[in-house]
Formats: structure tokens, sequence, C-alpha cells
């Protein structure tokens, strides 16, 4: 069954109004360069705006080095009780790239079909380079992480696999019905 259908399927699904972190998000950039002020971030005020526009409340981008402070940011994030936290960035095979590993530092259950699901889309929408992406997804506390890749059609990509699902994961993160 096409991603389309088995969103579909999907029961709609409300997010407490009663817990006001359940709609707050934050945006990590990975990314050395741009964290040196070498170039500009480009994906992760895509992200940021699809998210706005979804009703989360999400500052701007977090841009920061890949390795070590991924994971610090990461575990910053989940304390603070952000719902949903996306990364953008450093899941390829460069080997410089560690955002898969320092996700996964942070996460205590990973969603694997999640991130199998935004390689497809990519591959399904005319980027079969796609499933070269080591992005993982998880969760942490009743946070919900993704990481998607760092170019600006990865991270619209990623998002429109994202977007229908967000308000029934969080919900369920945060003790929400089936």
């Amino acid at each position: 069954m096409a991603l389309t259908g088995l969103i579909a399927l999907m029961p709609e699904a409300t997010v407490s109004e009663q817990d006001p972190g359940a709609r707050s998000a934050a945006v990590i950039t990975i990314s050395t360069r741009a964290a040196a002020g070498v170039y500009a971030d480009t994906s992760g005020p895509i992200i940021v705006d699809a998210l706005r526009e979804a009703g989360y409340q999400v500052g701007d981008p977090h841009v920061v080095p890949d390795g070590e402070p991924v994971a610090e940011t990461l575990r910053q994030l989940v304390d603070a009780g952000h719902a949903v936290i996306i990364t953008t960035g450093g899941t390829g095979l460069n080997p410089h790239d560690h955002t898969p590993e320092m996700t996964r530092r942070v996460l205590e259950r990973e969603i694997p079909q999640l991130a199998a699901a935004i390689a497809r889309y990519g591959v399904d929408h005319g980027v079969p380079s796609a499933v070269l992406s080591r992005g993982t997804a998880g969760t942490a506390g009743s946070s919900l992480v993704v990481n998607l890749p760092g170019s600006r059609g990865g991270a619209r990509d990623g998002m429109a696999v994202l977007l229908p699902l967000l308000d029934h994961a969080v919900s369920q993160l945060r003790g929400g019905d089936h």
C-alpha cells in the first residue's frame, strides 16, 4: 500500500490542549561549515516554516557542527520537553557525517520504518540517492526525534512524509489512545 494510503487509514489524532509542550518543536541544522559562518543554513528554515504552518511553536534552527555538539543539543532539547525535534544534515556517507550515531546516543526507541518511509518518498519522487541517507528516527522521553538530509529537497521530502504523522505520533508519545 502506498504511503498516502496508509496515512489515509490513520485515525484523526488530536494533541492534548492540556499539554503545552505538545505543540513545541525544535530544528537542529548539522553543518560544520554553516556553524562556522562559511555559508547560510538553507534546509533548517524549510523545516521551521513547515512546522509553523502545521501549528507547531518553533524557533529558528539551532546550527551546530557535526559530532558531539549534535548529541548535546539533542539532549538539551529533549530535556526542554519539545514534542518534535528534527535534525537536518550529517546523514550521508561522508566520513564527517555522524548525525545518526549522535542521535542514537539520545534515543530510547528507534522507529526504523519512519526513516525508511522518508527514504522511499525521495526515491519515489525521482531521487534514487535518497536510499543513501543514514538518517534515523525514534523517541527520547516524550520527544519524537527525526533525522532528515541536509539538502533543501531532502528537507521538503522529509516534511511531506512527517507532517501527516506528527500529531498522531505526538499524541501517542504523550499517552493518547490509538
